[in-house]
C-alpha cells in the first residue's frame, strides 16, 4: 500500500524523534494540571488558569521568533527547542523533591512549553515540507497524527499507573527524557539542509509575522479553515480542564480511570488517520472538510451529561473515540492542504501566525470556560462548550477547495495564491511533528 512507502532514512529519523518525543508526552498527559489539583490542590480557576495563562503568554513569547525561525535552518531550531523544553520540564520534579514547587513554576513552565512548542512547530512543519515529495506529504501527516494518538492511547494509562506507584510528577520527568531524546535523534539526521529564504524585506520582528497571518486571511479557503479550527481546538481544549475536576474532584475517578478515560478512545485516532489518504481519494478533499468536518464536534456536548461510576467511564470514552476517530481524519488532510496553499518562504510564520492564533484562542476560551465553571459549574460549561461547538461547522469552506498548484516558483516577495505544499497536534493539538 502507498501508505506504507519507505519516504527515506532522513524521514525515518524524523518520524522516530517525533514518536519519543509524542510518548513521553502520553506518559505526561495532562501532568501539569494533575499536578496543580493533587499536590497544591487547586481549583477550578486555577487549573483553567494554567491551561490558559501558561499557552498565551507563551503566545506572546513566540511573536518575535517566528520571523527568527523562518531565516534560519530549521533542524537546530527544533533541537534547540527540545532542550528548552526538556529543562522547562524537568524543573518542576527538581523543585518537588525541594519541596518548593509552586503554582507560579507550573504557569511559568506551561508558558516557556508553549513558546518552544510553537517554534518547533514552525520549524518542522518548513523541514519537512523540504525534506519530502509533495505527494508524500499526506502520508508523512498521516504517519505523525498516527503515532500522536497511538502515544496518547499508550501513554496516559501507563502514566496513571506509574503516578500511583512512583508519585505524581514522575510523568513530568518522563516527559523531559523524551525532549532530550528527541533532539539527539533529530541531531543524528544527515539530510543537507537547504539555505534558509532570503528576508523577503525589513527585519525579522513581530510586524513580520503579520505576513503569516495575511497569508492565511488572505486565502478565502484557509481563511475559513482557518477560524474553523480556531474555534474547533479552543473549545475542545478549554473543556479539559473543567473535565478533569468533575472526574476527578466530583466523581472521584481515580488517576488511572481519568487516564483510560483519553487513552483508549485514542486508538480510533489510528483509524481515521490510516484512511485519511484513502478517503480523500474516494472522496475529496472538499468531502472531508464539510462532512468530517462537522462530524468533529456534534459529540463534544455529551460530556455534560457523564455520570458517576463504570457508565460515566464508558460514557466519555464514546464521546472521546467519537470525536477522535474524526479529528484524525481531518487533521493531516488539514495539515497537508495548508502546506500546500502555503508559499515556501512564508511556511514559518504561516504556522506561527496558526499556532500563535491557536493558543490565544484557547487561553480565552479556557479563562472563561474556567470562570464560568466557578459561576456556575462544569457541567453548564460542558453543555456550553457543546452546544457552541454545534455552530462551528458554518465557518467551514462552503466551495470546492482550489487545487493545489504544481511546482512552486522561487521565493518571491509577493506570495501569491499559488501554493507549494507543506503543513501540527493532534496539535493538538497537527500533523506536522510538534509533541
Amino acid at each position: 500500500m502507498g501508505s506504507r512507502r519507505s519516504l527515506g532514512r532522513p524521514f525515518g529519523w524524523l518520524w522516530a524523534a517525533y514518536a519519543v518525543s509524542a510518548y513521553g508526552s502520553g506518559l505526561g498527559f495532562g501532568a501539569l494540571p494533575l499536578i496543580a489539583v493533587l499536590v497544591l490542590h487547586a481549583g477550578p480557576a486555577e487549573v483553567s488558569a494554567l491551561s490558559a495563562v501558561g499557552p498565551a503568554v507563551g503566545a506572546l513569547l513566540a511573536l518575535p521568533l517566528a520571523p527568527w525561525v523562518e531565516f534560519r535552518r530549521k533542524r537546530p531550531v527544533m533541537v534547540a527547542a527540545d532542550l528548552v523544553r526538556c529543562g522547562a520540564m524537568a524543573s518542576v520534579p527538581l523543585a518537588y523533591a525541594c519541596g518548593v514547587l509552586g503554582f507560579g513554576q507550573l504557569l511559568a513552565v506551561s508558558a516557556v512549553v508553549a513558546a518552544a512548542k510553537i517554534a518547533f512547530g514552525a520549524a518542522s512543519g518548513a523541514y519537512l515540507k523540504a525534506l519530502v515529495r509533495p505527494d508524500d506529504l499526506l502520508v508523512a501527516n498521516s504517519r505523525f497524527e498516527s503515532t500522536n494518538w497511538s502515544s496518547i492511547a499508550v501513554g496516559p494509562p501507563l502514566g496513571g499507573a506509574a503516578i500511583g506507584v512512583f508519585g505524581p510528577v514522575v510523568t513530568v520527568l518522563a516527559d523531559a527524557g523524551s525532549y532530550l531524546l528527541s533532539a539527539l535523534g533529530l541531531a543524528a539526521i544527515r539530510h543537507r539542509e537547504e539555505p534558509p529564504p532570503a528576508r523577503d524585506g525589513g527585519p525579522a520582528g513581530p510586524g513580520s509575522l503579520l505576513d503569516g497571518w495575511r497569508h492565511l486571511l488572505g486565502d478565502p479557503e484557509l481563511r475559513a479553515l482557518y477560524l474553523n479550527n480556531l474555534l474547533v481546538s479552543g473549545l475542545i481544549m478549554a473543556t479539559e480542564p473543567v473535565l478533569a475536576v468533575l472526574l476527578l474532584r466530583q466523581l472521584h475517578f481515580p488517576a488511572w480511570q481519568y487516564g483510560l478515560a483519553f487513552a483508549a478512545p485514542c486508538l480510533g485516532g489510528l483509524i481515521g488517520s490510516r484512511l485519511a489518504r484513502r478517503v480523500v481519494a474516494r472522496r475529496g478533499r472538499t468531502w472531508v472538510f464539510r462532512t468530517v468536518g462537522t462530524l468533529r464536534v456534534v459529540w463534544l456536548i455529551g460530556l455534560a451529561f457523564v455520570p458517576s461510576g463504570v457508565v460515566g467511564l464508558l460514557t466519555v470514552m464514546a464521546v472521546e473515540l467519537a470525536i477522535i476517530v474524526h479529528m484524525s481524519l481531518f487533521t493531516p488532510v488539514l495539515a497537508t492542504y495548508r502546506l500546500e496553499r502555503t508559499p515556501t518562504h512564508l511556511v514559518a510564520r504561516t504556522l506561527s501566525a496558526w499556532s500563535i492564533g491557536q493558543q490565544a484562542t484557547t487561553a480565552v476560551l479556557t479563562a472563561l470556560g474556567g470562570l464560568l465553571a466557578t459561576l456556575t459549574d462544569p457541567r453548564t460549561t460542558l453543555a456550553v462548550a457543546g452546544l457552541l461547538a454545534l455552530a462551528t461547522p458554518l465557518l467551514l469552506p462552503r466551495r470546492e477547495p482550489a487545487p493545489a498548484p504544481v511546482p512552486e516558483p522561487e521565493p518571491e516577495p509577493e506570495p501569491t495564491r499559488e501554493p507549494a505544499p507543506i503543513n501540527g497536534v493532534a496539535g493538538t493539538p497537527t500533523s506536522t511533528p510538534t509533541p
